[in-house]
């Protein structure tokens, strides 16, 4: 299941920064306080609020995310706490909303920061007095769901913007647990990258098991800005357009590429060098006679050393 690899590469880590926000979290999973995940998009603050879930007393009930940005402010409100019958137009009959589905386990908001200021209130009422009441009800519904939330936002900034209620900035900074970019994981990375690869590979059924040392290298330096899902997304890919065995810089998108290209003299072998300029001549050739002509070769040489380096 993806779930277990995903959780894999938060618990391995080498990273001091990570282990100590996993000391932390999972200090608090056994109990029922509120947590508060801090962090850049894609560092995989999802994927913890799960681990944290799965190693909690409420394992054994439901896990059940909102995603606030994914919806507008009406939608959102009745996803979350349901609605009556006769509600508003449309509401044919009553529904029960995610709160009611988490019931017994835990309810996850994502990306908080992003709740309008009209939920805020009533999501500070489910913390404070353990009850909600549904979308043109009166009748309140008691409530017994543990709320973990994330933000990749500095939410402290948004309360004194206006934007976000200070009394309910205080309800969910019980626990906070900040979880570093991809860059202060350093000793992390080649696990990672051969985590995501084996998995890839596993997933798409072909026979990539390694990546050259170019390659490696190159990844490594990047600063890596969309963290664990830019990670897999670049690998996906190299996955996609490898022609071996083994991921060539070639196959690293143009973003990686760049951003220290590779240079005569540099950390490369003389293979991988001829492998990247054959493939880039190739590139911009329109055909097999075309880039013979321009690497100085004859066609059926090139044939060979395309096969050779494939």
């Amino acid at each position: 299941m993806q779930i277990i690899d995903d959780e894999q590469n938060i618990l391995n880590s080498e990273s001091p920064r990570m282990q100590k926000a996993l000391d932390v979290a999972f200090k608090a999973a056994g109990s029922d306080a509120t947590i508060l995940l801090l962090g850049e998009s894609g560092t995989g603050k999802s994927v913890l609020a799960k681990a944290i879930h799965r190693r909690s007393p409420r394992q054994a009930a439901a896990f059940v995310t909102i995603n606030c940005p994914s919806l507008s402010r009406e939608l959102l409100e009745s996803d979350l706490f349901g609605y009556a019958r006769g509600a508003f137009t449309g509401a044919i009959a009553e529904r029960w909303g995610k709160i009611a589905a988490a019931e017994g386990g835990t309810l996850f908001l994502d990306e908080i920061g992003e709740l309008p200021l009209e939920i805020q209130g009533k999501l500070l009422r489910l913390l404070q007095e353990r009850e909600y009441e549904r979308i043109g009800e009166t009748n309140p519904h008691k409530s017994n769901v543990r709320l973990i939330a994330a933000s990749n936002r500095n939410l402290r900034e948004k309360v004194d913007e206006g934007t976000f209620r200070e009394d309910l900035y205080y309800r969910l900074n019980v626990i906070t647990v900040t979880v570093p970019p991809l860059r202060e994981r350093a000793s992390d990375l080649a696990g990672l990258i051969y985590t995501h690869l084996n998995y890839l590979a596993r997933q798409s059924g072909k026979g990539v098991k390694r990546i050259s040392r170019a390659a490696l290298e190159q990844m490594q330096s990047y600063n890596w800005p969309g963290n664990l899902r830019e990670l897999r997304n670049v690998l996906e890919r190299a996955v996609i357009l490898c022609a071996g065995d083994q991921i060539q810089l070639i196959d690293l998108s143009e973003t990686i590429c760049k951003s220290t290209e590779v240079r005569i003299g540099g950390k490369i072998t003389l293979a991988e060098l001829e492998s990247l300029h054959i493939r880039r001549v190739m590139e911009n050739s329109r055909t097999l006679d075309e880039a013979a002509h321009v690497l100085g070769i004859d066609p059926a040489t090139l044939y060979r050393k395309r096969k050779k380096h494939a």
